[in-house]
């Protein structure tokens, strides 16, 4: 598995960490700019990065359901911004957190989700654990389909987080 499961300040934090061979600033520009966001982060973003700047993440299509109740759209704070090292703003209740690192001719890119709720571990980090792997290979330029691999990535989240991290509904 790609994601740790980490606690800091009483939360859980789930934690990527991914060397990318891209300059920090192709990285930044897919992470922060709403038309490369369409292509693997998984809503629509609407608002500026910007210190303190209000978000609205918007869902393409229909909306997703969990336990047959439709999930309304989310929204957030830009918290930090530091182009192109650092943004962090509020998602819901989670926190996200991305910091880009020289290293060598790409970068390390560091994702962090801290969460509201641990029992969203397993089903969260498959699903950033996609939503990561369809960054890189817009990056890339190459093809990702996910097809089935959240539901593998899941069941393996689910035995290295324990029975803990997979409370949630799921989405249906």
């Amino acid at each position: 598995m790609n994601a740790t499961l980490e606690t800091a300040n009483d939360r859980p934090v789930l934690r990527f960490e991914r060397r990318l061979a891209h300059s920090p600033e192709k990285v930044w520009r897919a992470i922060t700019d709403p038309a490369e966001l369409t292509h693997w982060f998984p809503q629509n973003v609407e608002g500026t990065f910007a210190p303190g700047a209000r978000l609205r993440f918007v869902f393409r299509g229909e909306p997703p359901t969990l336990d047959g109740t439709v999930i309304e759209d989310f929204r957030g704070e830009v918290l930090e911004i530091d182009p192109p090292r650092l943004i962090a703003y509020t998602w819901g209740e989670d926190i996200l957190r991305w910091t880009l690192t020289p290293d060598g001719d790409g970068c390390l890119l560091v994702f962090t989700d801290t969460l509201a709720d641990r029992g969203k571990a397993a089903r969260d980090g498959a699903g950033w654990h996609v939503c990561l792997d369809g960054l890189e290979a817009r990056l890339d330029g190459t093809a990702e389909s996910s097809g089935d691999r959240w539901k593998e990535l899941y069941e393996g989240y689910r035995a290295d987080f324990g029975p803990q991290a997979a409370t949630a509904s799921l989405p249906g």
